[in-house]
């Protein structure tokens, strides 16, 4: 019953009146009576014992909870040096300092008061929480905000790529975001995050992520529709290439893109300046021609500055929430993943669309004259200072010039691979027939 009456006062009672609480409790039980009543509330004996002894004292109830002297401040008065070498310690400026003794380990409360105590300031490691958090410290993680080097024009970049995206966006015609997500080991394997399970339950996953104990692989894909705020996802098993990230936008037109947009003659895509999708990746180059040829679409391909993938709109847009709603699940199977993306909803009205590619995408796939031959100006692409033809005219196989008016022509396809150069033009052989 004692027990039960000071669980139900204590939390509306300062640390004083539950000293005297306690004490008068302790007084009222008699012998043993201090000790009876640590057990029962949890304070110390000491704890209780000065509440005994402070029923004694003259009634004042708006005074002091602590006795005066009481708490880090009294420690910072008779020890004034305490607060600069803790400062040194911890300060930004300072931690690479090759004099300091924390410069190599983790600088948690223990340990920079046991390095405050061998510089002659004895305190202990809970006091030294209160001391940095009166100054302004708080724990805090790394932040990645260093890009390294910028170009003097990067900010016109941005600003030639937003243009363009708000050109579209206003004429009706569609403005994609493109690029790969994280590839994924299929399997029962970790996945970062926490997601609520019964008490004692946690999903059991294996200890290690080696991927020949895994199912397979899965490497989305994905397409953002600025416009319509709705995403397009394919998962591929075989190999992140520009034959797979063209397909996927095929795919997300034949399938989403003509019917929202039955008006479209032009098509943006913003992606970054590497990986499957990047500036200099002639596949990618080949492939989106053959695509603006068979869609009619003028495509215009917009590459950020090298360094800026976050600023990608399919980054913070659709990829963070698809990681936000499978954090903590093991990828058991392909399946499950489609399951996942697909089920990804936003408060803004987001909706996935996700889809299994299967297909061969096989590495280094040569790309023929022939192929390029067919980039003629049905593509365009960009990289936010401007747009760049994609075919130049036919050649003679003997002189370099033009067969006559209405003389055919037969291309033969070479087999080297394309050299480098923009948009890897390399006239086809030709000859007059």
């Amino acid at each position: 019953m004692l027990a039960g009456l000071y669980e139900l006062v204590a939390p509306h009672l300062t640390e004083k009146q539950r000293r005297l609480l306690a004490g008068a409790a302790a007084r009222a039980l008699g012998r043993g009576g201090g000790a009876r009543m640590a057990r029962l509330s949890g304070l110390s004996r000491p704890t209780v014992y000065t509440g005994v002894r402070e029923l004694d004292d003259s009634p004042d109830p708006g005074g002091r909870v602590r006795r005066p002297g009481g708490g880090p401040k009294r420690l910072v008065e008779r020890d004034p040096g305490l607060l600069q070498a803790l400062e040194e310690l911890v300060d930004p400026d300072t931690r690479g300092d090759p004099q300091s003794p924390l410069r190599w380990t983790c600088k948690s409360t223990r340990e920079l008061a046991e390095a405050l105590t061998a510089q002659g300031h004895p305190v202990s490691d809970d006091t030294v929480g209160r001391l940095l958090r009166q100054q302004d410290y708080t724990l805090q993680r790394t932040q990645k905000t260093e890009e390294g080097a910028q170009h003097p024009d990067r900010d016109a970049q941005f600003r030639y790529v937003n243009e363009q995206a708000k050109v579209h966006l206003a004429a009706g015609q569609p403005v994609i975001s493109v690029d790969t997500k994280k590839k994924e080991l299929v399997g029962r394997f970790a996945n970062t995050g926490r997601e609520w399970q019964p008490a004692g339950e946690p999903e059991r996953v294996n200890v290690h992520d080696f991927p020949g104990d895994a199912a397979g692989k899965a490497i989305p894909y994905g397409v953002y529709d600025l416009g319509a705020n709705a995403g397009w996802v394919s998962v591929g098993t075989d190999h992140d290439t520009a034959a797979f990230a063209v397909a996927t936008i095929r795919r997300w037109w034949e399938q989403t893109g003509r019917v929202l947009y039955p008006k479209a003659t032009r098509l943006l895509v913003c992606a970054d300046a590497g990986g499957s999708n990047g500036y200099r990746i002639r596949a990618w180059k080949t492939q989106l021609a053959r695509l603006a040829a068979d869609s009619g679409l003028a495509v215009t391909v917009c590459h950020f500055p090298p360094g800026t993938s976050k600023w990608n709109k399919i980054e913070h847009r659709l990829f963070s929430h698809i990681s936000m709603n499978w954090r903590g699940r093991p990828l058991v199977s392909h399946e499950v993943i489609l399951e996942l993306i697909a089920a990804t909803r936003t408060r803004s009205g987001l909706r996935v669309q996700a889809e299994l590619d299967q297909r061969r995408y096989p590495l280094g796939v040569r790309v023929s004259d022939r192929e390029l031959a067919a980039c003629r100006c049905s593509a365009t692409t960009g990289t936010g200072s401007g747009t760049t033809p994609c075919s130049p005219p036919p050649h003679n196989r003997t002189g370099n010039q033009p067969c006559p008016a209405g003389t055919p022509k037969e291309e033969i396809a070479s087999s080297a691979w394309v050299p480098p150069g923009p948009w890897g033009h390399r006239p086809p052989v030709a000859r007059c027939t």
